[in-house]
């Protein structure tokens, strides 16, 4: 008998699917559009997502999502600039011991975390007092929403904190579990905070209104716990914007394909959908070719 013909390697995936693909997309995928728009493509067009672990571990994810419940109660405890900061940082080190207790149910990774956040507690109470004495959290973990003119779309989002100053501007805060992006990788990358900006001065949140934009601002809940300060202008801001518009556009339309692992971050990237993409019958230095999928009519 003859030995089966080999099975001729997968090419590399650039999915075109019927347009539009997709009518809301929220702010933190944006990136992930950019670097890995087959994971876009599989996530919000196809509808997948990975199933959750058999066994649960207090992993990266479970463990920006705490830190981010413990300062966003810090925040509904309602300090103010003049609280005393042993007051203040007492109050942050009991809400701590509270939100660790109710959704870290690993004693040692408890332990690591509670002593990670005590060792950054005194400059996570000094900025944060100095930010009340700036402004008021006006924007906190609730959802806006713009619509961009002329496409059926609309750009959603949840940011972490914004702050509107008493000069009547805003700052666009994010907490950060690890390190936070370099104003290049903003440019290019990470346009999330960018595009709060954006989406605050078209009054995509209702208790804001539009709104001019005074700065954006990391809060890294680790390391030395600093706030970062990142470059920001009406003019960045704006090319972000349109730039922005241009790329959904060109999915919304069709002129653009879903490529896997279009721009990743490092070599070692390993996405949700990779095994879906057949990666590694391919490999990134392969050209992708959009191939139309599903029914275009």
């Amino acid at each position: 008998a003859r030995p089966p013909a080999p099975v001729a390697p997968a090419p590399r995936p650039s999915p075109v699917p019927p347009g539009p693909p997709f009518r809301e997309l929220p702010v933190t995928d944006v990136s992930l559009l950019i670097r890995d728009p087959y994971a876009v493509y599989a996530k919000r067009v196809l509808g997948l997502r990975p199933l959750p672990p058999l066994r649960p571990q207090p992993d990266a994810a479970l463990r920006g999502q705490t830190l981010h419940a413990i300062v966003e109660a810090l925040l509904n405890s309602r300090p103010t600039p003049d609280t005393p900061p042993e007051a203040l940082r007492a109050t942050f080190l009991s809400l701590t011991a509270e939100v660790l207790e109710t959704d870290v149910p690993w004693p040692a990774a408890r332990a690591f975390w509670s002593a990670r956040i005590a060792a950054i507690a005194d400059r996570i109470v000094a900025d944060e007092l100095a930010r009340l004495a700036e402004g008021k959290p006006m924007v906190v973990e609730k959802r806006g929403r713009v619509a961009l003119s002329g496409m059926d779309f609309t750009l959603t989002a949840k940011p972490d904190r914004i702050d509107l100053l008493t000069e009547g501007r805003v700052v666009v805060y994010d907490y950060k579990s690890g390190t936070p992006p370099t104003d290049a990788m903003i440019r290019h990358f990470d346009k999330q905070l960018m595009l709060e900006a954006a989406m605050a001065r078209r009054g995509g949140f209702d208790a804001l209104g539009p709104v001019d934009v005074a700065g954006l601002r990391y809060i890294q809940l680790g390391g030395e716990g600093r706030t970062h300060d990142r470059e920001h202008s009406d003019q960045i801001e704006g090319e972000t914007w349109d730039g922005f518009v241009r790329l959904i556009e060109a999915y919304l339309t069709g002129n653009a394909g879903f490529t896997a692992m279009r721009a990743p971050q490092r070599t070692s990237y390993a996405g949700d959908y990779d095994h879906l993409a057949r990666f590694g019958e391919w490999a990134l230095t392969d050209q992708a070719r959009p191939q139309k999928v599903g029914d275009h009519g």
